[in-house]
């Protein structure tokens, strides 16, 4: 399991860039910028209400993982339990965040036009948020196309940029 996608870029001594990969997660501080490229995968942002600290998933299986991978935060329990430890340890109640949720996006409409992987993901996604009670402020889901999303931890929203099939 990743934690971080990989050695963040800094840009500063203060900020950094984590780059995520399918199966990472990533936890900054105001200032630090996550991003990621979604397909049919599903990308969680939580955020405590003041903007100071934030997390990000990259979920490429809904549900629960296999018992061969018990760790594996690609599988989405993994991702969301990892993403509620690093906030923890960062003195953050995840139940008072907010999420940004995007992805799960149709990369085959032409073969699958109902219960595709994406659908199955941000389905996952949206009913573990809801039963945590956790506030969704914004989600772009579904849809035939990849996402390029970043978002710097702040005030500002994520940008998220459609890149078509």
């Amino acid at each position: 399991m990743a934690e971080l996608a990989n050695t963040p870029f800094s840009l500063s001594q203060s900020q950094q860039i984590y780059t995520l990969h399918p199966g990472d997660v990533a936890c900054g501080e105001r200032g630090d910028r996550l991003e990621t490229l979604l397909g049919s995968c599903v990308a969680i942002i939580l955020t405590d209400p003041r903007r100071t600290i934030g997390a990000m998933c990259h979920i490429v299986h809904a549900g629960q993982s296999v018992s061969s991978a018990p760790s594996n935060a690609s599988y989405a329990d993994v991702a969301l339990a990892t993403m509620y430890r690093l906030l923890r340890e960062r003195g953050i109640d995840p139940t008072q965040c907010e999420a940004y949720l995007y992805g799960g996006g149709n990369m085959f409409p032409d073969l699958l036009s109902h219960g595709h992987v994406g659908e199955r993901n941000a389905r996952w996604v949206c009913d573990a948020l809801a039963e945590d009670g956790i506030r969704v402020l914004a989600q772009d889901l579904g849809g035939c196309a990849y996402r390029r999303l970043s978002w710097t931890v702040g005030i500002g929203a994520p940008q998220v940029t459609s890149v078509p099939v």
